[in-house]
């Protein structure tokens, strides 16, 4: 769907050549061909789950994302934060969340938690403040959701988007353009749709930047399909037959298809029903401890209903991977492709808030069960809705839980990588685990840039990712062990094994992933030490990293919460 506005200063058929900068260190183990420093465009959907993908076994239709991972590599075991604030900031510092300030959400907890001030400290620097070093133009369109100071003051040169966490898709008066007095759009009334509108701006911002003769690092954080849930009537009637299937049939037929792409084995299990943990929505509304329910014991209506919320949700991935097709057409035209890193990713797994019906007009308790006429209304100007647990659960296929949660359903995110001139694997699974903390020094390393020791006098933080250039044509990692936490919601993975828990007073529960990938057979009981041992190793890190002490209650280390908080 192309973008319908009018850039007043720019003509993107502006076009001079980029010219690498010479006399760069060998970035080894790449290929000949990528002696120039790449472009980096980096792409992240907001709630997307880790089977929506057709590259991932999805029905949704994303042919542009699906042809990225067939000319380059797909991550089985990449990891995110459980949620969006925490995953930005680790995604732009190279850290784990709390050493940012950002353990939870923007806004910040009391003043004596300091994993948890709302806020990035200062120590910290970010990837376009780094990059600008090594004479990057860097460039944001969409979602920023880290507070103050802004993406202006945190380094990038242009910036269109949506400044806090969501909103509705089709107000443009929603979204801001910095710095103030930058070339605008203008939007026809009724035609404004954000997906769109983050594209036309990235479309500018890389017309700008080759004339510039610099190479350019475009940040692209759509805020789709994060709710409200809005998209097109045309295109959400498209996906309804398919979803009035329902959500068990969904998930068969997910995991049958990872099954037949090679992403998952025989080892692999597809999880039941997933639980539905107690939360301030789902206990009150009686859901809270209990599975989602099969999809046939519902009636007819609440059938068509929440049929109608996942076409929603399809349609915008669908409209998010067409403007991902405009970037990628774009570069292509432009000779840049090639010699262009491009990912993408997932902020966090599928967003189950709060209970399987879903909510309507703000996040929290009141849902609406529309029938008949009222389903047609689903998804335009002025509505709100999010699409439940249930579909959540079909969208994290093979896995269980959700979005806030430590378990693979909550961290496991769709991850492509592409790059021609650098990545010799083309359709290739890469198969050890991946964090999006790997991507600041990722991005240091092939841009030949030294990572700052110091800024404005004070230590900078040094970065706890790891480089995944290795990664992208088979190399192993070094890295010891992977830790979460969020929400007192914790894990740690060491190896084949993982130690994970949910709310701040549940007990451990031990996984081996090597055989048991989707966590279905908690062998903690048989394994005591090894429980006590990772769980000493989790607690030294949370000390070192400002997790502990937290604001959740009880206390780490305490008695356990009550279940039905």
């Amino acid at each position: 769907m192309p973008g319908l506005g009018v850039w007043e200063m720019m003509d993107r058929r502006c076009f001079l050549k980029s010219s690498a900068l010479a006399a760069l260190a060998p970035l080894l183990p790449l290929r000949a061909a990528a002696a120039r420093r790449p472009n980096i465009v980096l792409m992240l959907a907001d709630d997307l789950g880790y089977s929506d993908l057709g590259c991932y076994g999805g029905e949704i239709q994303t042919p542009n994302l699906d042809r990225l991972a067939r000319g380059g590599v797909r991550f089985a075991h990449f990891y995110n934060t459980a949620r969006c604030c925490p995953s930005r900031a680790s995604i732009m510092t190279g850290l784990y969340p709390h050493q940012t300030g950002l353990g939870n959400m923007t806004g910040g907890k009391p003043s004596e938690f300091e994993g948890y001030q709302g806020r990035i400290n200062r120590p910290c620097v970010m990837i376009p403040e780094v990059l600008r070093q090594a004479g990057y133009t860097t460039l944001m369109s969409g979602k920023w959701h880290l507070g103050a100071p802004g993406p202006i003051e945190r380094g990038f040169d242009e910036y269109f988007g949506l400044i806090h966490g969501f909103d509705s898709f089709w107000d443009a008066s929603k979204y801001s353009r910095f710095p103030a007095g930058r070339p605008t759009r203008t939007y026809p009334d009724g035609k404004f749709y954000s997906t769109n509108a983050i594209t036309d701006y990235a479309l500018d911002f890389l017309a700008g930047a080759r004339q510039q003769k610099k190479p350019y690092f475009l940040y692209l954080a759509y805020n789709a399909p994060h709710f409200p849930l809005h998209a097109p009537k045309e295109v959400i009637d498209k996906y309804v037959p398919l979803y009035e299937k329902g959500w068990d049939d969904i998930r068969r037929r997910r995991f049958q298809r990872q099954r037949e792409l090679g992403l998952v084995d025989q080892r692999w299990e597809l999880t039941p029903r997933s639980v539905i943990p107690p939360n301030w929505v789902a206990t009150p509304h009686g859901w809270g401890g209990k599975d989602n329910p099969a999809w046939d014991s519902m009636d007819a209506d609440r059938r068509g209903d929440l049929a109608r919320r996942m076409a929603i949700f399809a349609a915008m991935v669908d409209i998010m991977d067409r403007n991902i097709g405009r970037l990628l057409d774009d570069l292509r035209s432009h000779g840049e492709l090639d010699n262009t890193l491009v990912v993408f990713l997932s902020d966090n797994g599928a967003c189950a808030e709060w209970d399987p019906w879903g909510f309507d007009t703000k996040s929290g308790p009141e849902n609406i069960l529309h029938k008949d006429a009222e389903l047609q209304r689903m998804g335009q100007p002025g509505t709100y809705h999010s699409y439940g647990s249930g579909w959540a659960n079909a969208c994290n296929t093979p896995f269980r839980l959700y979005k806030h949660y430590t378990h693979e359903g909550g961290i496991t995110t769709p991850c492509i990588a592409h790059w021609p001139a650098g990545i010799t694997r083309r359709g290739a699974f890469e198969r050890q685990p991946g964090h999006i903390m790997d991507l600041m020094p990722t991005f240091v390393e092939l841009a030949g840039v030294e990572y700052p020791a110091m800024q404005n006098g004070v230590p900078v933080p040094p970065m706890e990712g790891r480089s995944l250039v290795p990664a992208f044509n088979g190399k192993p990692l070094q890295r010891d062990a992977l830790y979460w936490e969020h929400e007192g919601n914790r894990a740690i993975r060491a190896g084949r094994w993982k130690l994970a828990a949910v709310d701040p007073g549940g007990e451990w529960e031990l996984y081996d992933l090597e055989a048991d990938p989707t966590e279905l057979h908690n062998v903690a009981a048989s394994q005591p030490e090894r429980v006590k041992s990772m769980a000493a190793q989790w607690e030294a890190w949370a000390k070192r990293t400002k997790v502990i002490p937290w604001p959740w209650q009880p206390q780490y280390g305490a008695a356990p919460a009550d279940p039905g908080r």
